[in-house]
């Protein structure tokens, strides 16, 4: 009698067993959306961007930084836990120029996910796993980061690195603008202290 009990419960736990197993299996990443061409930036209107950005791992010293308007980009140092999700916004005259870029500290490594929406729909979005390493990385200034849209470097309003300050004279083999007004070498460029 005890050996139709014992094959009834080996039956049940294959049954169940069975059942909960594809939900255990099922841990892949999400998947990333395929980016949807965005508004148009000739029509002249304000288009609400947000930015999501998320650090799968165990990652200190994460630095996002993101384009918060035509003329300014912000940076934020959130405490990304595994499975947190930073997001933020901001408002720009042309969708294209919406750019984000996250970064962690050496040695860490983990898994970097980004996205960016104008108007609610995903017009830019990806994801590296930043793998670790035994030294800096000195030769890549890009290692521990990931870039999504368009760079952070072209915010409107920023002079070029090699621009000289306004005031002074354009470095040697330079274009210069025959309607810009030259500066006085007598009259002091900035404030007297």
């Amino acid at each position: 009698m005890r050996r139709p009990i014992a094959a009834g419960t080996l039956a049940a736990s294959i049954a169940l067993l069975t059942a909960v197993s594809p939900a255990v299996a099922g841990a892949d990443d999400d998947p990333v959306p395929s980016p949807v061409p965005g508004p148009a930036a000739e029509d002249g209107l304000q288009h609400n961007v947000t930015y999501r950005a998320r650090v799968d791992g165990i990652a200190r010293g994460a630095l996002i930084s993101y384009r918060i308007s035509d003329a300014q980009v912000n940076s934020a140092d959130p405490t990304m836990l595994p499975g947190r999700t930073f997001e933020t916004t901001g408002v720009l005259t042309d969708p294209a120029e919406a750019g984000m870029r996250i970064s962690i500290q050496w040695p860490y490594s983990a898994n970097l996910i980004c996205e960016i929406l104008v108007d609610d729909q995903t017009v830019a979005a990806a994801s590296q796993f930043i793998g670790p390493r035994l030294t800096p990385a000195d030769d890549d200034p890009d290692y521990g980061a990931l870039n999504c849209g368009a760079p952070l470097t072209n915010a409107t309003g920023a002079l070029p690195e090699d621009a000289p300050l306004p005031g002074q004279p354009p470095l040697p083999g330079t274009a210069v603008d025959p309607a810009a007004p030259l500066a006085d070498p007598a009259v002091p460029a900035g404030p007297v202290s």
